[in-house]
């Protein structure tokens, strides 16, 4: 042992480099295993009263709380939380936009990964949020619960890690701006009553910023929501769109936003005076308030692309106020902004095609999965003995590539295909046989689409996918019945959009208009009305994740589907083991 010890000096250095390298690494490790931590925290969903446009209602909400409470994370943290269903109906969680690496057991669509949590029964989501910085968000993923079941998801930089924007100065401010919708009944009663005739169902009676309607409603200016700011200072404003079925248009007075990050990825600052964000979308931005101290209203409309279908035209309005010391600012009437016409998709277009990732992509150039959607609405015939409320005696219907999706009942998908053993297949829940194309092309945005092209099939399909496969998709819309703008979400991954662009998608021309160096990584795409938008992404997370429309009446109508990821090689390329508490159906 003690000869040992008798080294040269020059091997005694080498030796003492050595330990001193593997000391300082493991001091580096040890600081960033502390950086990221482990979150408790328990959501009691349950009714509440909630007063709004001159009358009050019980309402759903976590914790009593409409919005519900914001979840403030670091990038690496662990988040364990515990649902409890203390209210009348089914419900499930769903953290829109985190990666949920191999823990799909987490991320929440009701029958797709999990059974929903019955009334009197919990369960605990148990996930990382790593490799994501900026503004998601949570919601309910069960029938329309989402209306009032939701809250910020802020994902802040590890300690000691700048953001990068502001010349890495943190902002002064940050405010979560949570858009949404409001009906003067219960939501479910809403979506249920629609359901049972196949008609449209009501629009909402307003819109709403951090759950108040704001001035421009009636009995709603004493609650309109405040936001005291101070001259001279930039905030970073985290706006989240969980309306259900109403893409918006937003801005503020007297004042440029920057975007700085879209759906927790950072792009290249973009200055604008207005933003348009779908359903499900999120959007960061900086805000100097450098304007005279005084009062500024936010305001948000809807961005309507569907020709001749109705929708909510309200006006929601929040306060920006630098003015507290003025007595004359509480006095005088806020300064309004310009919003852009309800059917304006030119400034809808400039927006999002103006937004770029903040540094070059690593963007795999082979592509393994060359796949081709149609998204949009169609109508079931009436079949004998139903109630049917839609046009001309039909059922409002909608679909991707004609498959109209079913939701199972006996059992979740993710669940099904654990339990077979990665079986193609499980008999009454789930066939393998989604179409990577059409099952019949035609002109999809032509004036008047053949009758005999508007009804879809019914089913539950999935698309599978080898672990790693390289997947480029075309989300087609259609002029089936109306076209409109589709914010399509897939869960489980983000994606770089690559291009979109109106009429139909040709390979030969538009490849070329592919952006393959600063493309924008997102969680939800807005396919154009009348048009198409090419994202790409790599198949790196095992299990199985739904992709569908992000405005809830058409998921409630079926415009869905999923893609099954297998497994890789070893552990970590596969799906973790379901856990103890999964809920039963």
């Amino acid at each position: 042992m003690h000869a040992s010890l008798g080294m040269s000096s020059s091997s005694s250095s080498s030796s003492y480099s050595s330990l001193l390298f593997t000391t300082l690494a493991l001091v580096l490790l040890c600081s960033q295993l502390t950086i990221a931590k482990e979150q408790y925290h328990e959501f009691v969903v349950k009714e509440a009263t909630a007063t709004r446009l001159c009358g009050t209602q019980r309402v759903m909400t976590v914790n009593g709380e409409f919005p519900g409470p914001t979840v403030e994370v670091s990038e690496g943290d662990a988040l364990i939380v515990r649902v409890v269903n203390r209210g009348s109906y089914n419900v499930t969680v769903h953290w829109h936009g985190v990666r949920q690496m191999r823990t799909g057991w987490s991320d929440g669509p009701e029958f797709v990964t999990q059974c929903p949590i019955r009334p009197g029964n919990s369960y605990t989501y148990r996930f990382t949020v790593a490799g994501q910085e900026g503004t998601l968000w949570w919601h309910a993923h069960s029938s329309w619960l989402r209306a009032t079941v939701h809250g910020a998801l802020l994902i802040r930089p590890r300690t000691g890690v700048p953001y990068p924007f502001n010349g890495g100065k943190p902002p002064a401010t940050e405010i979560p701006i949570i858009l949404g919708e409001w009906w003067n009944m219960n939501p479910i009663d809403v979506v249920r009553t629609a359901t049972r005739t196949g008609a449209a169902p009501n629009i909402s009676d307003a819109l709403t910023v951090n759950g108040q309607p704001g001035d421009l409603y009636k009995c709603s200016s004493n609650g309109t929501t405040t936001f005291a700011v101070k001259s001279g200072e930039t905030n970073l404003l985290r706006f989240i769109n969980a309306a259900l079925n109403t893409e918006l248009f937003v801005s503020l007075a007297g004042h440029t936003m920057t975007v700085v990050g879209a759906d927790a990825s950072y792009t290249k600052p973009y200055a604008t005076s207005v933003l348009m964000i779908a359903p499900g979308q999120t959007t960061d931005v900086l805000v100097t308030f450098d304007q005279a101290p005084g009062r500024y209203y936010l305001a948000a409309r809807a961005y309507a692309s569907a020709q001749g279908v109705p929708f909510d035209n309200t006006t929601t309005t929040a306060i920006f106020d630098y003015g507290a010391a003025n007595t004359t600012s509480t006095i005088s009437s806020p300064a309004m902004p310009t919003l852009p016409a309800y059917n304006d998709t030119a400034t809808a277009t400039a927006f999002t095609t103006s937004l770029r990732g903040l540094r070059k992509a690593e963007l795999p150039t082979r592509v393994d999965e060359s796949l081709f959607f149609t998204v949009g609405v169609g109508l079931f015939n009436c079949s004998s003995g139903q109630t049917c409320g839609g046009p001309n005696n039909t059922r409002f219907a909608a679909s991707m590539n004609n498959v109209s999706f079913v939701l199972p009942s006996t059992t979740s998908i993710l669940q099904a295909h654990y339990t077979s053993g990665g079986a193609a297949s499980a008999p009454g829940v789930f066939t393998s046989d989604f179409p990577a194309n059409p099952p019949v092309q035609f002109d999809y945005t032509a004036q008047n689409v053949s009758r005999a092209l508007w009804q879809p099939v019914p089913g539950t399909k999935v698309y599978r996918l080898k672990y790693g496969a390289v997947v480029q998709l075309v989300l087609q819309g259609t002029n089936v019945f109306a076209a409109e703008n589709h914010p399509i979400h897939l869960h489980g991954y983000d994606f770089y959009i690559l291009a979109e662009g109106f009429g139909n998608f040709d390979v030969a021309t538009d490849t070329a208009k592919f952006n393959l160096d600063d493309p924008p990584m997102r969680n939800t795409v807005g396919v154009p009305v009348n048009g198409w938008a090419v994202i790409r992404f790599v198949a790196d997370n095992p299990g199985v994740w739904l992709m569908h429309c992000h405005l809830d009446v058409h998921i409630t109508w079926g415009l869905a589907m999923a893609f099954l990821v297998e497994d890789g090689v070893g552990e970590l390329e596969s799906l973790e083991a379901p856990p103890a508490d999964l809920p039963v159906c």
